[in-house]
């Protein structure tokens, strides 16, 4: 058994894929879906022979760091992936595709099509997303079938600031935003548009989301550690990676009970209701004067309560004093008056610990992205003078 690439096309194309995947499904072989205008993915070494007897994708992860690993996913959790997700939504349906589908998300709605067996509408992305394309494929759309779709945060942003696609937008009966964390303002300002949007939460390792508005799907498990790290298990695991058990070993472990688990690199907590509440990576954490700030809050409180912010990433620098300075990017929204540091502070004095208010800030036009609308913190790290 070969993992074959699998070329998938940016336009409405990419719809042609989905004879291949479904044979995947069916034990006809593995394939590795990239996008069609990048290189085919390099795969590590690795026996054909011992590959799990019902692998049928192997996708990138989006790691922030090294290279990316490749998650092994049976046809079993693929299929529970897709059937969890249609009975929380409240049945299947009719999907749009808007992202990538090199990507799991994207992979995640041609597959989710053929468990619905319908056919998916695909959003031309040869020019990048805009909303003019996704009111234009949102309308080929049948209307004998619920309908719904996933974007990106930014994605969800653009489209509410263009009223055509937002309406277009509003007849969804739901819409899936994840890739990156989804900020309170935008999801409110999505629900006064009478959009239904349903966070997300999950990873490659897990087929994709398999936490909705902080709730675990059917058949997904959620336990955080006494360090504040975020595990999950369920039917959705990845077999590992692809050659490299050593990762898999690492990453995934198994209970006495035989239950299998995935050891994330998220931190965060499960409220007394049991909802999760994700605070961000472990590896983002800012470590200023012996004190831990999560990012997240951070950027939530900027964008909650320091008027003309339109986007908010929050990176440590190294600092002489403090060891690291909590750092601000601000993407400010049209026609805002830029603020300096002392009034960006003084706003969010109060509604953060004093260890947690910037010490440094800077603007820019558009946040750094990699991967599916995820900020690129490396990228906004070097947006700062460290010799301040």
């Amino acid at each position: 058994m070969e993992v074959d690439a699998l070329a998938v096309p940016a336009g409405p194309a990419a719809a042609a894929v989905l004879p291949r995947l479904a044979a995947a499904l069916a034990g006809g072989g593995p394939v590795a879906p990239y996008p069609a205008e990048a290189s085919p993915p390099v795969l590590p070494r690795h026996s054909a022979a011992g590959l799990p007897d019902d692998l049928a994708v192997v996708i990138g992860t989006s790691g922030s760091t090294g290279s990316p690993k490749l998650a092994m996913l049976g046809a079993a959790a693929l299929t529970a992936s897709a059937r969890a997700t249609h009975a929380r939504l409240g049945g299947p349906g009719q999907w749009l595709l808007t992202l990538p589908a090199g990507h799991v998300a994207g992979v995640q709605v041609l597959l989710r099509s053929l468990d619905a067996d319908t056919e998916p509408v695909v959003t031309d992305l040869t020019g990048g997303f805009t909303p003019a394309a996704f009111a234009a494929s949102a309308a080929r759309l049948d209307p004998r079938h619920r309908h719904y779709t996933a974007l990106v945060p930014t994605q969800l942003a653009r489209v509410l600031d263009d009223p055509r696609p937002a309406r277009a937008l509003a007849t969804f009966a739901a819409v899936l935003v994840g890739g990156a964390a989804t900020p309170a303002p935008l999801r409110r300002r999505a629900e006064a548009a009478g959009v239904r949007v349903v966070t997300t939460y999950g990873m490659s390792e897990t087929a994709g989301g398999c936490v909705y508005d902080g709730r675990a799907l059917t058949g997904t498990r959620v336990r955080v550690d006494d360090a504040g790290r975020v595990h999950l298990g369920g039917a959705t695991l990845a077999h590992g990676y692809l050659g490299r058990p050593d990762l898999t070993f690492a990453a995934f472990t198994v209970d006495p009970d035989g239950s299998r688990w995935f050891r994330t690199d998220d931190a965060g907590r499960l409220d007394d209701d049991g909802v999760l509440h994700v605070e961000g990576r472990l590896d983002d954490l800012v470590v200023t004067g012996g004190m831990k700030v999560a990012p997240r809050v951070v950027e939530e409180a900027a964008l909650e309560h320091v008027p003309g912010v339109g986007e908010a990433v929050v990176v440590g620098v190294p600092d002489p004093e403090w060891g690291q300075a909590v750092s601000l990017l601000v993407v400010p929204a049209p026609g805002a008056r830029p603020l300096s540091l002392a009034e960006i502070r003084d706003h969010l004095r109060g509604h953060l610990p004093d260890h947690a208010l910037p010490r440094r800030v800077t603007s820019a036009p558009a946040v750094p992205l990699r991967g599916p609308g995820k900020p690129d913190r490396g990228a906004v790290a070097a947006l700062f003078d460290v010799g301040e």
